[in-house]
Formats: C-alpha cells, structure tokens, sequence
C-alpha cells in the first residue's frame, strides 16, 4: 500500500521546466529563439513583478500581454557573443495547450566563437525551475541547462 501512495504521490508532484531553442539562421545570419514556458507559471511570475494580472491563453489586452512578456524576456534571457552582451528582439507568442511559444530574433550575428547565456526563468517563482536550452550554430551544437544552482552557462570552441 506504502508503495501505491509513493507512486501516486510522485505522478502528482509537478515539475518546472522551459525550453528554449537557438538556432543560428545562415542565410539571414540571425540567431532564431523560441522558449516554451507553462502559461500559468509565466502569468504567476509576471504578476510576482510587476503586479499586473494577465491572462495569455485568452489576453483581453493583447498588446499589453506582447509588452509584458517582451520586459520579461528581455530580464531573464541575456545573451553574450564572443564577450559582448547581444540583444534579442521580442517577436511574439502563439498558444500551444497550456503553454506558450515566446519568439525572439537578433539582428545580424557574428560568427560566434564563444556563447553565454543567463536563463533564470521562473527561477524566483520556481526554485526547483530548470530550463533546457538547445543551441545550433554553424559551428556548434550543445544542450545544457540552467536552474536554481546555476543560472549562467558559457560555451567556447576553444574549450
């Protein structure tokens, strides 16, 4: 019975995590981001801030939801290119069940020599947050993640 109860108990923990995907476009020399974060979690964690309620399944202020979540991003994913801090621009977010898809695009990129980036998404939220993040480029391709223990990672070629 003992082991039912810590079966059950464990299916109904919940887990934290977001995704996100960089992908380094050849042809436009961009860098493509998309994170996927739980709708409920980003509109807790936005309020947490800012305390402005927001619902993004089924905004009633559409632009007000595209800005908050643009401020947000912008706070919690930071971006350095070979040493020098690189801006993302806030694209938008289409609803996926009860996610979102948060699309960002750079400007021109350069070859990237050495990447970091600073993911703490949901971290004050969520502790216990990880956030997996993909990177594809010409000349690399690395998974890593970031959460409450570490919320910055580095790669270089030059390992």
């Amino acid at each position: 019975m003992i082991h039912i109860i810590l079966i059950l108990t464990s299916l109904l923990h919940p887990f934290f995590v977001s995704v996100t995907d960089i992908n380094q476009n050849t042809k436009s020399k961009t860098l493509e981001v998309s994170s996927k974060i739980f709708c409920n979690d980003l509109e807790a964690d936005i309020f947490r801030e800012t305390n402005i309620k927001v619902d993004m399944l089924h905004p009633k202020d559409k632009l007000l939801a595209n800005k908050l979540i643009a401020n947000y991003m912008a706070k919690h994913i930071q971006l350095k290119l070979n040493n020098k801090p690189f801006n993302l621009n806030y694209i938008g977010y289409e609803n996926v069940e009860d996610a979102i898809w948060v699309y960002l695009e750079s400007n021109k990129a350069p070859i990237i020599r050495t990447f970091e980036i600073r993911n703490n998404v949901l971290l004050n939220l969520h502790p216990e947050q990880a956030n997996i993040i993909n990177l594809k480029t010409d000349l690399m391709e690395e998974h890593f993640k970031t959460d409450g223990q570490k919320t910055t990672f580095k790669f270089s070629e030059e390992k």
